[in-house]
């Protein structure tokens, strides 16, 4: 339904990340990954989703030059937000390890935003996921560490993937939101975007 919507379009994801690339797969969309390096630098005022809304429109608007009248932008950031702090991308192992520290035992916000650019228009959107963690021993956190790497996830870890299993209590909104797209209101704004 949506790619014959979109059939007169050609959509471009700016995201180098996998687990984006597999959703919109999965949308049965036809789309070209388009990647810019966009220094990721936001006023230090901002917080919570206005941090995810303007990083999404800063990588949208390095492309603002090249669009055509028929290419829709497609952009996004993830932070997870807790304890009134963003959590992005770890540096290094040390700071992976601090990040799920202090998410252990405690319930956090995943924010993800949504920039969807053509010449004519932009559309922001975010979506807001609670997640809350059981308690996890520092040898958990190793193991995890060791074995999955998740220096390319916000928050230091990805919900797929083996902690998600056993260090999850709850989860209260999009699942897809947390690892790393809320695809449904990317579908839902999709399909009225060129209305």
């Amino acid at each position: 339904m949506l790619k014959e919507k979109l059939k007169d379009y050609h959509i471009i994801l700016a995201s180098g990340s996998p687990r984006r690339q597999q959703f919109f797969k999965e949308l049965d969309l036809d789309f070209e990954i388009r990647l810019k390096d966009v220094e990721e630098i936001y006023p230090n005022h901002l917080q919570a989703e206005a941090i995810t809304n303007f990083l999404a429109e800063l990588k949208a608007n390095a492309f603002a030059e090249e669009l055509t009248e028929k290419d829709i932008l497609v952009t996004s950031d993830t932070i997870v937000w807790h304890e009134g702090k963003a959590l992005g991308k770890p540096k290094d192992y040390d700071d992976a390890f601090q990040m799920l520290q202090s998410l252990s035992g405690k319930t956090h916000e995943v924010i993800t935003s949504v920039c969807i650019k053509t010449t004519a228009k932009t559309d922001t959107f975010f979506e807001v996921t609670k997640v809350t963690f059981n308690p996890l021993s520092d040898e958990a956190l190793r193991y995890y560490l060791d074995h999955y790497k998740p220096y390319d996830k916000a928050g230091s870890y990805g919900i797929q993937e083996w902690i998600g299993l056993v260090a999850i209590a709850r989860i209260d909104g999009s699942y897809a939101n947390v690892v790393g797209l809320p695809v449904d209101k990317v579908y839902q704004h999709l399909l009225t975007f060129t209305v």
